[in-house]
């Protein structure tokens, strides 16, 4: 627990007093995610890759015949699946290649998403950067650059879509008041469901390729 500097330590046993429950509510929620994580199978081993919501399947094979470099299959034709066509001289671990994969579909996507909503919300971004950022989804600064992170391609297509309009808003409406929320609502009107679903599925998607 943090406190400020000059807060008594009484107040860190008090907190504690009267949100017992809520803390061990939260205590066991994060230790069943763990248990549930630690089961999963092998990446490569069954264990079902999100991508766009959807789980797929990855299989892991030596690269074909006449090709030279490793390159990741996305087929949706019939049951989703990832197949990983690995180079024999690639060093890379299963999710750093996966890793790095995602990230370049993770650009375009929300490249793309950003081309449709921008003209709406009438901003326009300066630049565009994809990162692993550990406790936000996506950020504005005030000249213009917008960064995401690469692991909303792992979620539905409406959930990149909310985060990418709630940066865009940011460009004309700093901070989280009234004025933001109802920009963001008029265009993504299930934005608090958007919400709910990313705040639901954190874990799942933050330890996606661990």
């Amino acid at each position: 627990m943090t406190l400020p500097a000059r807060a008594p330590e009484r107040w860190a046993s008090e907190l504690v007093d009267t949100r017992g429950a809520w803390i061990e509510r939260h205590r066991s929620r994060l230790l069943a995610d763990r248990e549930r994580l630690a089961t999963r199978p092998a990446l490569g081993a069954g264990r079902l890759v999100p991508f766009g919501g959807v789980g797929h399947r990855l299989s892991v094979v030596p690269l074909a015949a006449g090709r030279r470099r490793t390159r990741i299959v996305h087929d949706d034709a019939g049951e989703p699946s990832l197949v990983l066509e690995r180079a024999a001289d690639d060093l890379r671990s299963t999710a750093e290649i996966l890793e790095a994969w995602l990230r370049g579909e993770a650009r375009e996507a929300i490249a793309r998403r950003i081309a449709i909503r921008a003209p709406a919300l009438q901003v326009q971004p300066r630049a565009l950067s994809i990162r692993d950022q550990r406790s936000r989804w996506g950020s504005a600064s005030r000249r213009g650059t917008l960064s995401f992170s690469w692991r909303l391609i792992l979620a539905p297509a409406t959930i990149l879509d909310y985060v990418v309009v709630h940066e865009l808003a940011h460009l004309r409406v700093f901070g989280h008041g009234p004025r933001f929320w109802a920009l963001v609502h008029d265009v993504v009107p299930d934005a608090d469901a958007a919400r709910r679903w990313l705040k639901a599925n954190e874990t799942e998607l933050r330890a996606a390729l661990d």
